[in-house]
């Protein structure tokens, strides 16, 4: 098997099982708070880091690279796991999947803009396009089509959902900085921020009791959103010889999500998820391919 067949079989396992995701969410959170969902994905996500870490022979990994930068993984392990997914999965907690799917995907639509204060880059004309065409998709899912009327079904679910895109971007963001093995710095991340999710759940809603259905939607949650699909993705983008192949794999993410949340979880799809998701992903489109067209066109 090729290289470059190998890395497609590798992203687009990533993809589908990043395309579960928002169904496993609701289901997970049938019987979790947000909080005791996090609690036992970033359990079962350590685990499975760890055992992955082992594998590759990477263990005295953890200690130098802690050793070396400790504030800077305290920082990592605030933003992801505790504070991003918790904020996420308030938003799943109190938004329709499709909405809170959709809205959560626009966070690589921020990422440029942010990096503009945050990393001095300069913000093209394209991604200030594909922004405004991907948040005017934001409006008509959040408003769910009445685009007049400026009224959100559940505003404390927008806000959650869209304050998410920031806290991921602002992750990624910190993590450019970051010259460590990826797998390993996420594996710290997720070991210092354990502690502060656990004394969040435990001050407001600790796990009395725990049935195998919940046991295990909490332990998919940990292992095909956190843990195992990120090594494949990044295992897919080692692999190949063209990223820019690899990365478009992305775009059937949200599409492929819709379909098993309109069958699994029984949802109706409205024509604003459509239209709104149609509008982010033309600018998301606009952002990742244009550039590349260009490019090709004038050598």
């Amino acid at each position: 098997m090729s290289n470059t067949t190998l890395a497609y079989l590798y992203g687009l396992l990533a993809v589908l099982l990043w395309s579960t995701v928002a169904t496993a969410f609701k289901i997970a959170l049938g019987y979790f708070t947000p909080l005791q969902l996090v609690f036992v994905a970033v359990i079962t996500s350590i685990l499975a880091l760890g055992i992955i870490v082992t594998f590759q022979g990477k263990l005295t990994l953890i200690s130098k690279q802690l050793k070396r930068r400790p504030l800077f993984y305290l920082f990592s392990g605030l933003l992801n796991p505790f504070l991003y997914y918790y904020v996420l999965f308030e938003a799943y907690d109190l938004l329709p999947a499709q909405q809170a799917l959709s809205l959560n995907y626009t966070w690589a639509i921020l990422l440029p803009i942010l990096a503009v204060p945050l990393l001095g880059h300069k913000l093209t004309k394209i991604d200030s396009v594909a922004a405004i065409i991907a948040y005017a998709g934001v409006y008509v899912i959040a408003t769910g089509g009445n685009i007049r009327e400026f009224n959100f079904e559940s505003p404390t679910g927008i806000a959650f959902v869209l304050s998410s895109t920031v806290i991921w971007c602002l992750y990624w963001v910190i993590n450019t900085k970051d010259d460590g093995d990826a797998i390993v710095s996420l594996l710290l991340s997720f070991l210092i921020g354990l502690p502060f999710v656990t004394v969040a759940m435990m001050l407001h809603q600790p796990i009395e009791s725990i049935s195998w259905q919940a046991l295990g939607a909490g332990m998919y949650v940990g292992l095909f959103e956190m843990g195992l699909t990120f090594v494949l993705w990044l295992m897919a983008l080692k692999t190949t010889q063209k990223t820019a192949n690899i990365t478009t794999l992305v775009f059937l993410t949200p599409v492929l999500s819709v379909g098993l949340i309109a069958v699994i979880l029984k949802e109706h799809i409205t024509i604003s998820t459509y239209i709104g998701l149609c509008f982010i992903l033309t600018g998301l489109m606009l952002q990742k391919l244009l550039p590349r067209l260009l490019k090709a066109n004038n050598p």
